[in-house]
């Protein structure tokens, strides 16, 4: 079946592409192998190089790579600028820190001399999404590259021209063709690729059930996966907390990429000293959000990415409704002069909800604000501990003592006091619980697909002392 590109704003098929054969498939993993043993022996100056030249294009052409993006998964012109900016800064961190993060770790033993050398392990196959498509590839591909392995990417069906669009310009930045390669190919082939034997590792971003059967492949053949999966994550305000602020910043955060982000703000569990002030200001927030033409630079709300995600938001909105939740704002499909055929969704309000509904339960991925009102900290804690999901967390409070409580007590991979959840190449990215494990970014994230090798060297035969236990 062809792999099709649909502006979500209109419906229209802009292109279509054919899925790789098994043969084009064979050659871009044989490809991939090789031109690992070469560029792992490429010195961290020469990666380092090439990756800022993919930095400036990203930059330089923001616009360009803005108005694919809009077209194929419906982002407002303006975010995609962002995200490809947000990439470029990200390609600029790991060619100015990649060389100190893998430096070699030196640890006093017996021995002589005796460290840890970190080494690249080969093609990485990544597995992206759509809702991000520049900046999911890049935080994977720039700290790979740098780290001397190569990579494959299998991105959401929805948007190959995102994919063609960043193999071009990582071959425009000077890396060989078979440092990294876009793979158009559907779920089945994906399987086939993570079996190979030259495919050394895996890591994914998406829905904990794509997690859970990409982990189940690989673990089936001994491969080391990160995992990046969904999220409901609180957004939580206590009475401290600068209240015009939070509902700003909350809206923005629960908005973002018209709510299509895992680590967008999805459950607001407000104090009841503050709720209602809280809701009233947030209320006003979201009804003055402007809806429209993704590639209309005004528009703060686009189109959701498909079909198929505007019907669940849509069933998870009506069936939490019926089971007894409070419709403040929205809850419809929106059309916009007179074409029914774009994927907007009113941004909504839902509060009162109970547990038997998917609101509580699920992971809403659109412009759907979840409110919860709570008597204290205890109950903000259980609350936001509630849930099987662990990926990010904001907290809005300007007592200290909070603070530490939050910090310590809420089970997520970030904690932001009074600020919304954003990954940052600085810090560690990832989650807990079924949102994942392992982490992106940062040190730990280049870390994830090398070889730690630890080295023990004895300069004579009666020095470096060791056991025979393992």
């Amino acid at each position: 079946m062809p792999i099709a590109s649909i502006n979500p704003a209109t419906g229209e098929t802009l292109r279509t592409f054919e899925a790789l054969t098994d043969a084009e498939i064979e050659e871009k993993i044989a490809r991939s192998f090789d031109a690992f043993h070469a560029h792992r022996r490429t010195p961290f100056s020469q990666r380092a190089e090439k990756l800022q030249r993919a930095a400036e294009l990203l930059e330089s052409e923001a616009e360009k790579w803005a108005r694919i993006i809009a077209l194929e998964m419906g982002k407002p012109l303006k975010a995609g600028i962002d995200e490809a900016r947000k990439c470029a800064n990200c390609c600029r961190f790991f060619a100015e820190n990649a060389e100190r993060f893998l430096r070699d770790e030196i640890i006093e033993t017996d021995a002589d001399r005796s460290f840890v050398r970190f080494l690249p392990i080969g093609p990485v196959l990544a597995i992206m999404p759509w809702n991000f498509p520049f900046w999911q590839v890049v935080r994977f591909v720039a700290p790979a590259l740098m780290a001397g392995n190569t990579g494959l990417l299998k991105h959401a069906s929805n948007v190959p021209q995102c994919a063609l669009a960043l193999e071009e310009i990582f071959r425009r930045s000077g890396f060989e063709r078979g440092e990294f390669q876009s793979l158009l190919i559907g779920a089945k082939q994906t399987a086939r690729v993570i079996a190979d034997s030259r495919v050394r590792a895996v890591t994914l971003t998406g829905s904990t059930r794509a997690g859970a059967e990409v982990a189940s492949a690989a673990g089936a053949h001994i491969k080391k996966v990160v995992l990046e999966l969904g999220g409901s994550d609180p957004f939580i305000v206590m009475p401290s907390a600068d209240l015009e602020r939070a509902a700003q910043i909350g809206v923005k955060a629960r908005t973002v990429n018209c709510g299509q982000s895992c680590i967008a703000a999805k459950r607001f569990i407000v104090h009841e000293k503050i709720y209602l002030e809280f809701e009233c200001r947030f209320l006003e927030k979201m009804r003055a959000l402007k809806i429209g033409d993704p590639l209309d630079g005004a528009t703060e709300i686009g189109p959701l990415a498909t079909a198929q995600v505007l019907r669940d938001v849509e069933e998870q909105v009506k069936k939490s409704v019926a089971a007894g939740a409070r419709l403040v704002l929205g809850g419809e499909k929106i059309s916009r002069a007179g074409n029914s055929a774009g994927n907007f969704f009113a941004p909504t309000i839902l509060a009162d909800i109970p547990k038997n509904s998917p609101a509580y339960r699920e992971e809403i991925f659109g412009p759907v604000a979840l409110f919860f009102r709570v008597r204290d900290i205890d109950e903000a804690i259980a609350l936001a501990n509630d849930s099987e999901f662990g990926l990010g967390s904001s907290v809005w409070t300007n007592d200290e003592t909070e603070r530490k409580r939050f910090i310590n007590e809420i089970e997520a991979g970030q904690t932001f006091i009074n600020a919304m959840v954003a990954s940052d190449p600085r810090l560690p990215f990832g989650g807990v619980k079924a949102s994942g494990y392992g982490r992106e970014l940062s040190r730990e994230g280049i870390r994830e697909f090398v070889n730690a090798k630890s080295i023990w060297i004895a300069e004579s035969k009666t020095s470096g002392h060791q056991t025979d236990t393992e």
